[in-house]
């Protein structure tokens, strides 16, 4: 696919947003680009978005994860991650890879819970995707903050309480977004958590 160095990505985000691309091409796409680095397609209802997360994106969301899998083992939470895996529905016409999902429990054919991270405005509305695939969480980092979206009754509403991790404080989870200090970050982290159990 040479053709796709010739695309015009955004400088700021490396996306191209593409209109009336059909669900085979979307498929069609997805096994040619499986072995690209790095590279995550977006599908909803036939826009398609190509991205290329940068090195800040990759670091936020890391941390993120780090610290929800630290937690959930101090609480002794089962958690199984996914990772970014792709999962996708034709009859919804929507398909996208996570930046990090989890299933809460046990394994299952979709994630329970999903981190997002959005440095920028603009391209495929994600929480519209999830919404299609039926991800019940949806923990999103925009404009430095983390919000977190429950799935209920069809659409998502914002929530300060997960379903998953009922006692999981995001404003003390986002105090220790810090990816320039992971370690440090996750140390100070833990402590804070253990100073509230106690």
């Amino acid at each position: 696919m040479t053709a796709l160095t010739q695309l015009p990505f955004d400088a700021k985000e490396q996306r191209v947003v593409l209109p009336s691309v059909t669900w085979q091409q979307y498929e069609s796409l997805l096994a040619t680009l499986e072995d690209y680095p790095g590279l995550r397609l977006i599908y909803l209802e036939g826009t398609l978005e190509i991205f290329m997360p940068s090195p800040e994106h990759e670091m936020l969301k890391k941390v993120i994860a780090r610290l929800l899998e630290r937690y959930a083992e101090e609480v002794d939470i089962p958690l199984h991650g996914y990772g970014s895996t792709t999962f996708r529905r034709e009859a919804k016409a929507r398909g996208l890879e996570p930046d990090e999902c989890y299933c809460v429990g046990s394994l299952k054919e979709l994630p329970d819970f999903a981190i997002e991270v959005n440095l920028t405005s603009g391209g495929v509305d994600k929480l519209a995707v999830y919404q299609g695939l039926g991800i019940p969480e949806v923990l999103m980092w925009q404009n430095n903050k983390l919000t977190l979206y429950d799935l209920r009754e069809g659409h998502y509403r914002e929530t300060n309480c997960s379903y998953f991790f009922p006692a999981l404080s995001l404003q003390l989870l986002a105090q220790y977004v810090q990816p320039e200090a992971q370690p440090q970050a996750i140390q100070e982290f833990l402590r804070a958590v253990r100073s509230q159990k106690s």
